[in-house]
């Protein structure tokens, strides 16, 4: 091809929305965003699949909290060009047009061009879960791990999506895994201790959650379980000890509360074990879990009145916050509608 061959096959393959599309990408560059729009808008007047328009355009719109106008720009801009970078941008403008299914979508598509992106792995499993779509977040989580497995909190993001998937066998195995592999992990030894004591294999559970307690003396969780397995073993005074400072780390916890008082009524501190339930019915006031207790421990002080006012608030929050004693059901991730 000559020269001038190569210079015309040049001219005829460049879009009449380029110099445009120059000029917009200039005034954006100084912080003439107006203009911007503006002259972007022109180039996809002239060429309607013009990508760096529709994308550059979209984004801008997208920045600036325009999620609606943007959208339609980044959806004509993806089906021009399906990058990697339009794609992810899409997703980000969907959740926050509220559009869970069409960002998660649009995330999936990123995901298929960058298959090792475990970022992006993360928010895929988080956003699955909170649209109770468990069993997709549950095998996106596992996909993380293969992907990058020295990376502990990969394991307890997957382990929370087993476990909301109702598939605890996966969940207890991959607990098992991460507290061998991060020995000094509170966390992992925590999730191990927690499925063993699931499973019913308490004196197996105690030491995991014992040596959580030594490495992360921060983290509530352990201590409240391991004085809980305390009070059903019957050892009540040892368990105050724990139970109190999983209370200390959280006040509104309330099973701990409700455990702390278990023990408390047991070693003859029966005043104590109500002003912690009464504590808990403030701090929590949707749980009827205090007041059932509460319901027996007035009735054995012989407050009849009272003890009969706590049955029926405990009955009465049944009713009206079932939701706070059913688990979420998983659903499946819908087909796109044509």
């Amino acid at each position: 091809m000559t020269p001038l061959a190569a210079l015309l096959a040049l001219a005829f393959l460049q879009s009449p929305a380029d110099p445009l599309s120059e000029q917009a990408i200039a005034a954006a560059q100084s912080g003439d965003l107006a203009s911007a729009a503006r002259l972007w808008s022109e180039a996809i007047a002239k060429d309607p699949k013009h990508f760096p328009s529709l994308f550059n355009l979209g984004l801008m719109l997208h920045r600036q909290k325009r999620q609606a106008e943007a959208a339609p720009l980044l959806e004509r801009a993806a089906a021009v060009q399906p990058t990697f970078q339009v794609h992810l941008i899409r997703g980000q403008n969907f959740q926050q047009l509220d559009r869970r299914e069409d960002a998660i979508r649009a995330w999936r598509a990123a995901l298929a061009l960058q298959p090792k992106n475990v970022k992006l792995m993360q928010v895929l499993s988080v956003e699955y879960t909170k649209g109770r779509y468990f069993h997709e977040a549950a095998a996106v989580a596992r996909q993380a791990i293969a992907t990058a497995p020295d990376d502990a909190n990969l394991y307890f993001l997957a382990i929370k999506a087993f476990q909301d998937a109702g598939d605890q066998n996966s969940a207890a195995t991959l607990a098992a895994q991460a507290s061998a592999r991060f020995p000094q992990s509170g966390r992992a030894q925590f999730e191990h201790g927690y499925y063993l004591q699931k499973k019913g294999d308490t004196a197996a559970a105690l030491p995991f959650l014992k040596r959580a307690m030594e490495l992360d003396p921060g983290y509530e969780e352990p201590f409240f379980f391991y004085g809980d397995l305390l009070v059903k073993q019957g050892k009540f005074d040892e368990a105050l000890g724990p139970l109190r400072k999983a209370l200390t780390l959280r006040p509104d916890y309330s099973p701990a509360r409700v455990a702390l008082a278990r023990a408390l009524s047991r070693v003859d501190k029966l005043p104590d074990a109500i002003a912690e339930l009464e504590q808990a019915a403030l701090l929590d006031p949707r749980n009827a879990q205090p007041w059932v207790l509460l319901a027996q421990l007035y009735f054995k002080q012989g407050n009849e009145e009272k003890a009969r006012h706590a049955r029926e608030t405990s009955l009465r929050l049944r009713r009206e916050n079932p939701e706070v004693l059913e688990a979420a059901q998983a659903r499946p991730f819908p087909a796109k509608q044509q």
